[in-house]
């Protein structure tokens, strides 16, 4: 395997959790430290760092400076969620390892249903449909922009003002049958 698919691999095999996943949404509005993030997700500060370092490892976050506590230092990492559009950067692209990813964000989709506020008003699509090449590369499109939008408004969990919301999108051609 190439050093850029052993990249891939390891950001597939780091994002393929629900806890990390959790902590991709929380780093995209802000940058945090571990002890942050441990706060956050009710977990300990070693659980926290443990899945830092497996998405740091996979280039998945990056730092974004450090801080002094306590006579320590305290890392802070961000997740720049439009560095995966870039070329080269997909994770997964075409493997079959992307498949697992999708699971990943089914389950995922299905535990923040569990805390879903339906009353405040939602939009959900689901569909199998056949449309134009040129179709599907126009929609995709928007989604890519309405996407990026979404990820560049992201603010620091629980920023006055803001509301908590979920987002899953997957779009892929199928294969003909």
């Amino acid at each position: 395997m190439s050093l850029e698919g052993d990249k891939r691999q390891a950001a597939l095999r780091a994002m393929a959790h629900p806890v990390r996943l959790q902590i991709l949404s929380l780093l995209t509005g802000a940058s945090m430290t571990a002890a942050e993030l441990a706060r956050e997700l009710g977990l300990t500060h070693a659980n926290a760092s443990y899945h830092l370092r497996n998405l740091l490892h996979g280039g998945l976050v990056v730092p974004d400076g450090e801080e002094r506590i306590r006579g320590g230092v305290a890392k802070r990492y961000r997740y720049h969620a439009e560095r995966e559009r870039e070329p080269g950067n997909e994770v997964g692209a075409g493997t079959e390892a992307q498949r697992g990813l999708l699971v990943a964000f089914a389950n995922e989709l299905i535990r923040r249903t569990a805390e879903a506020d339906l009353t405040t008003g939602s939009t959900v699509t689901d569909a199998e449909l056949w449309v134009t090449p040129e179709a599907y590369q126009e929609v995709r499109d928007k989604i890519i922009e309405a996407s990026t939008a979404l990820h560049a408004a992201a603010q620091a969990p629980r920023t006055p003002g803001t509301v908590r919301t979920s987002t899953t999108i997957a779009m892929f051609r199928m294969e003909d049958k």
